[in-house]
């Protein structure tokens, strides 16, 4: 592995536009587990559909006790080493933008720029109209369901008021997508971290960039479906991968 660390800092050392894409590995050594692995979140619930979210009261309230279970047991999480090194990346010029799948708002905890980060699956920490858009804090969501026992409405326009995030069956944000799209498409390098690249559409992105001659990295604990098509995969757990190419890039310079 080492020859693979030596070609990655390489790499990013003469990038001028690097683009990082993060999905659930880079978050487990957070405690926030990958809900998609066996034994995971959603091998023993059935995802709610979100026609069956708007359809239902009844349907929305499960969803809201799902999501606080989850939410009780994650919110706690901090920033790990991946999420630093990034950080320091992007602060070094090196990255212009991180596009993710999580909805953990760890990056922007990390110290990355909110406008820098774009969520494809959007925000767990926070809820907002699909109506009119208004954003709502959770605890403010939690407290209407405990006094009413039903699921909350807009304030300013009677709305569903769901998490900030993209459901099963849920249309992917226009916004984020061409935001990511453009990014993509101006990186010289794009390193993909923690991510399985099954979930599509998010996973054409590393397709995208390779196919704009952008070198492509993989950096996951299992194999990819891509990883015929990167110039470098390692695996490996992130945290370590990572922790070692800040140890090059940075000596003396620790991030833990």
């Amino acid at each position: 592995m080492d020859d693979d660390i030596d070609e990655l800092v390489e790499m990013i050392q003469s990038a001028r536009r690097a683009v990082v894409f993060t999905g659930a590995g880079i978050s487990t050594e957070c405690g926030i587990p990958d809900f998609r692995s066996p034994g995971g979140f959603w091998t023993k619930y059935k995802p709610i559909e979100f026609n069956a979210y708007l359809a239902s009261e009844e349907t929305r309230l499960e969803a809201w006790r799902r999501y606080f279970t989850i939410y009780d047991a994650v919110s706690h999480a901090v920033p790990g080493r991946g999420h630093k090194v990034i950080a320091r990346l992007y602060h070094a010029g090196k990255v212009s933008h991180i596009i993710t799948q999580n909805i953990d708002d760890l990056h922007r905890a990390s110290g990355v720029p909110a406008e820098a980060i774009i969520e494809l699956h959007g925000n767990g920490s926070y809820a907002k109209c699909l109506n009119c858009g208004e954003r709502y804090e959770l605890d403010w969501a939690r407290a209407r369901i405990e006094s009413d026992n039903r699921p909350p409405y807009c304030l300013l326009c009677a709305g569903i008021v769901k998490t900030a995030t993209i459901s099963f069956g849920q249309a992917m944000p226009d916004g984020e997508m061409a935001e990511a799209r453009a990014a993509t498409f101006d990186a010289d390098l794009f390193l993909a971290l923690g991510s399985s690249l099954q979930v599509f559409p998010a996973a054409s992105f590393p397709v995208m960039a390779k196919s704009n001659r952008a070198r492509l990295v993989i950096v996951n604990r299992e194999p990819t479906g891509l990883d015929a098509l990167a110039d470098l995969v390692i695996a490996g757990e992130l945290g370590d991968v990572l922790s070692s190419v800040a140890d090059q890039l940075w000596p003396g310079e620790r991030i833990s």
